[in-house]
């Protein structure tokens, strides 16, 4: 049993105030086995509770279980910080569905007192054999202003490095800093698995995000009605580089958006890139499965 991280921070409570409310009904079950390819087990129980109604004295087993029984039995646990990170490694050591990721968030680089520090503690966790990939890691334009992006760009410099160092997937937050972010790959060299989470951009981004061979995951977002560009983008995207995520607690696919989400949720979303991409169900959940392992297995 491992319990959740505990978030006294007043902003956590906020953000949970603003996802009050039940988690939804679970979807009907996916023909083939995918994984959640993005997800935060730790913000999630915290802040929203236990997916599914599960025993309250084992959250992540819980929401393991909720999962499993649609189809979603892998889940990739991503760190933000040291302290999520350090979580994140712990629960995939305990738990066989789930592995984990490693890094500083973009936005929490320039709020360090020691960069390096935070660094050093990353890059030491980034060595466990349960710890997959690098990531969330990348540039934020649109919560960090202009003083805070060189200590970002330095944390992503950074954590490349370690990706590369270690073999180990780089899980890129890109918002609102596409060309940057392309820049700094092409400046530092990228490692051999690259992984776009949550990916916002349009079909020209995608494109080339494609043609470098990049993994392009899809979050809820991709079901809202004004997510028109997201489509086109989801639509050139070959099989065989596609993901999906949930970015859990956040980012809830229709027709539930606002209200929790879970890595159990993760059908709609691969639902609506088979009607977006026109591929059938099953192959889609196949080939979601085999670029999961070849990204972050075997589980």
């Amino acid at each position: 049993m491992l319990a959740a991280m505990s978030e006294p921070n007043e902003t956590r409570k906020q953000r949970a105030a603003r996802r009050a409310g039940e988690f939804p009904p679970a979807p009907e079950a996916l023909p083939r086995p995918v994984l959640d390819s993005h997800t935060h087990l730790d913000i999630t129980v915290s802040e929203a509770g236990v997916p599914g109604g599960g025993p309250a004295d084992d959250p992540v087993a819980a929401a393991i279980e909720v999962a499993a029984r649609v189809g979603v039995d892998r889940l990739v646990q991503v760190g933000v910080d040291v302290d999520s990170s350090r979580w994140g490694a712990t629960v995939a050591a305990t738990y066989p569905a789930v592995v984990a990721t490693v890094a500083l968030h973009p936005n929490e680089a320039p709020r360090l007192s020691d960069l390096d520090e935070a660094l050093r503690e990353i890059e030491a966790l980034a060595a466990g054999d349960r710890v997959r990939g690098i990531g969330e890691t990348g540039m934020d334009f649109f919560r960090t202003g202009d003083q805070g992006r060189a200590a970002q760009e330095e944390s992503f410099r950074a954590h490349i490095d370690i990706a590369k160092r270690y073999g180990k997937t780089l899980v890129i937050h890109d918002r609102d800093a596409h060309a940057d972010v392309l820049r700094i790959l092409d400046d530092e060299g990228a490692p051999d698995t690259v992984v776009l989470h949550c990916f916002s951009g349009d079909a020209e981004f995608a494109a080339e995000c494609v043609r470098r061979g990049y993994l392009l995951s899809f979050a809820g977002t991709v079901t809202f009605g004004s997510a028109t560009a997201l489509r086109e983008a989801a639509a050139l995207t070959p099989p065989e580089q596609l993901l999906v995520e949930t970015d859990a607690p956040y980012l809830t696919p229709m027709p539930h958006r606002g209200r929790p989400n879970a890595s159990y949720l993760i059908p709609l979303t691969v639902r609506s890139l088979a009607a977006t991409t026109g591929t059938d169900l099953d192959t889609l959940c196949a080939a979601i499965s085999t670029n999961g392992d070849r990204a972050f297995g075997p589980w």
